[in-house]
């Protein structure tokens, strides 16, 4: 995760403000990335176990676990976020006065 936002961050440097994703492309993006991201998971868990049931059901387990994962990292990173923007624009402030 910590990669994905350096190379977030790297990559939007690069793209001019007119170029952003729509909402309709990073929602599309999102549900394919977790569609590949479970197929993985099932796929690894049927060479693992060898019973494609369990690999179903493993897969099926995992594709709501990791939505609810990644939504409680997103809140932890906001208010991480949050907080350094606060310190900064307060030190910036003492600076400035």
């Amino acid at each position: 995760m910590l990669l994905d936002r350096y190379l977030q961050k790297a990559f939007n440097k690069k793209q001019s403000p007119q170029k952003k994703d729509s909402k309709f492309k990073s929602v599309a993006k999102a549900i394919s990335w977790r569609v590949l991201g479970t197929f993985d998971t099932i796929v690894i868990s049927y060479l693992i176990t060898g019973e494609l049931k369990m690999a179903f059901s493993i897969g099926s387990i995992e594709v709501f676990s990791k939505i609810l994962l990644y939504y409680v990292h997103e809140r932890i990173w906001e208010r991480f976020t949050v907080k350094k923007e606060a310190n900064e624009l307060e030190k910036s402030n003492t600076v400035a006065a």
